[in-house]
């Protein structure tokens, strides 16, 4: 695996700080602390969620200077096995995958319940996740348990030979944002091609 985060400490002195605390007593800002070592590797996907697949292509498209992009349906008949929770799920989105290093992934939700649907229950759109890409999903879930992690949601099977999977791990309240781990299937099955701005 790649470097592991752990805990760490951040503290900033000088004027900045002094300015930043509101006072002129010249107390240093407290330190922040991550509590739990996140050993799982770089961030290979950034992970946000649209209302409308079709408009984010062209925004997102156009902001990030992304020409094309591979889009997917995920339904239980494209990824046979998932869970949201404890319970096995029947989640299901449209996705659109562009760029590169890192990956942007636009989803709209569709059927749930999922994780995004509690994201986009609160309110929010936007950023959701980052991916990080492993060779191995069971152990990137071995290693998040191990840290704290517990998976929220998770499916399987999405290649062509039945291969494939992703984990989503309840990291937002230590980072700010969710984690997923993908293992990404030895061949993809086919994707539309989609172009920025409809081209």
């Amino acid at each position: 695996m790649n470097t592991t985060i752990t805990s760490r400490e951040f503290e900033r002195d000088g004027d900045a700080a002094r300015s930043a605390a509101g006072t002129e007593s010249g107390a240093l800002l407290p330190k922040v602390q991550f509590a739990a070592p996140v050993p799982i590797g770089k961030v290979g996907q950034v992970g946000i969620l649209v209302p409308d697949l079709d408009e984010a292509i062209d925004l997102y498209g156009r902001a990030f200077g992304i020409d094309e992009w591979t889009c997917y349906s995920y339904d239980q008949e494209f990824m046979p096995w998932s869970r949201f929770g404890a319970e096995e799920g029947a989640f299901a989105m449209k996705l659109a995958m562009g760029g590169s290093n890192p990956q942007i992934e636009l989803i709209q939700p569709l059927a749930g319940p999922s994780i995004y649907h509690e994201f986009t229950e609160q309110g929010r759109t936007g950023l959701h996740h980052l991916g990080v890409f492993v060779d191995s999903l069971d152990d990137a879930i071995t290693l998040m348990e191990g840290s704290g992690y517990r998976v929220t949601q998770t499916a399987r099977g999405y290649g062509r030979g039945g291969d494939g999977g992703f984990a989503y791990f309840d990291t937002e309240r230590d980072l700010g944002v969710v984690v997923e781990a993908i293992e990404v299937p030895a061949r993809r099955r086919p994707g539309t091609i989609r172009r920025t701005g409809g081209m």
